[in-house]
This record gives C-alpha cells, structure tokens and sequence, in this order.
C-alpha cells in the first residue's frame, strides 16, 4: 500500500486558514479573542495552575498577551518559548513582563537571552499555537516541528486555542503529532477524552 504524503494536503490547509485570519474583521477578531479568554480563564485546570505555558501570539494568532497580564496579576509564573538557532529545538524562558521579549526568529516576540531557561514544569497549564484545530485535539502547525517536539516530552494540561471559522473536521497527522486535551474556541470550551497520542 503506498503511503500519502500529507505534506502538500497540510500546505494547502495552512493557506486557507491563514487567509481566514488575515480577512477577520478586526472588531470581529477583539470580540473572539475576549470570548476564548473568558472561557480560558474559567477552566478549572487554568485556576488551579501555578504556570501558564503560553506562545506570544501574532497579528493572525488568538491573543495571548491578555491572557499572559492575568496570569501575572494571579500570580502564575509565565513561560514562553525560544527558538534555538539551527535546530528545530525550543528553550521555555520566564518573563516577568512584556519587556523581557523582542523580535526574533520569523520576526516572533521571543525571550531575551538573559531569561531563565526552564527544563521542569511542574503543575503548569500550556496553551498550544495551530492555525486549525481539529474535533479530535489534533493542530495544524505552521510546519516546522517545534511544538511537535515538545509536546512529545510534555505531560501538563494541553489547550488548542483557535476561531470557530478555522476548526476543521479531521486534520491529517503522524505518529508524532499530539492531540491537545483540551479545545477552546469562542464558542466552546471542550475535554477530548482521547486526546494522546504518545
């Protein structure tokens, strides 16, 4: 039997939903936003975390630069990741602030190198990036494998964010890809039951 390359079939997904995104109304986009960061927040698993594992989100991305200022003024210690140059690796640095970020790899806010790398993350609550989510947890990345690696090695509380318009009924995925435990869009907060795929 030969096997698909689901390459392409993920290339032209990641075009459209990133179209979807780009042609949101931007009064559309705040309002959405608010909702997933209302339901977010109300998660039982978010309340009780003491670490919020987040990306620092783009223009096109669900904001999570609300969502890092709650967790601050909750107390919860904040994570987000940096590329490791010449690798498909990522460090997850501290911040205390939106100061500790700058521009750096695909022009992304990433923590600044005198950041405290973290390799433990204990009672932590991760927000995971896709550009499309499907009803089984699985994500549509932007294809370069960084968060596939690192959700292979992580056994925290998992949370697809995504827009209802870019949710998708069943996206193509490997043996590595990952489910996320929990999708939140700004209609539904849902627990996927068999959302592992280790």
């Amino acid at each position: 039997m030969v096997k698909q390359d689901i390459r392409p079939i993920k290339q032209e997904l990641r075009q459209k939903y990133k179209q979807i995104r780009r042609t949101m109304d931007p009064q559309m986009k705040q309002k959405k936003d608010n909702d997933i960061f209302e339901k977010v927040i109300s998660l039982k698993q978010y309340q009780q975390a003491d670490m919020l594992i987040t990306f620092v989100s783009t223009e096109i991305e669900v904001d999570t630069h609300q969502l890092m200022a709650h967790a601050w003024s909750t107390g919860k210690q904040v994570v987000v990741p940096r590329c490791i140059d010449g690798t498909r690796l990522m460090d997850f640095c501290e911040i205390q602030s939106m100061e500790d970020l700058e521009p750096r790899t695909f022009s992304v806010l990433e923590p600044k190198q005198n950041c405290f790398i973290l390799n433990q993350f204990p009672n932590s609550f991760c927000i995971v990036p896709g550009l499309s989510f499907d009803l089984s947890g699985f994500r549509l990345g932007y294809g370069k494998g960084y968060y596939d690696r690192f959700l292979n090695q992580y056994d925290g509380t998992t949370v697809g964010i995504c827009y209802s318009s870019c949710l998708h009924p069943s996206l193509p995925h490997g043996k590595y890809d990952r489910a996320v435990q929990w999708l939140v869009t700004e209609k539904f907060k849902k627990h996927l039951e068999k959302s592992s795929n280790k």
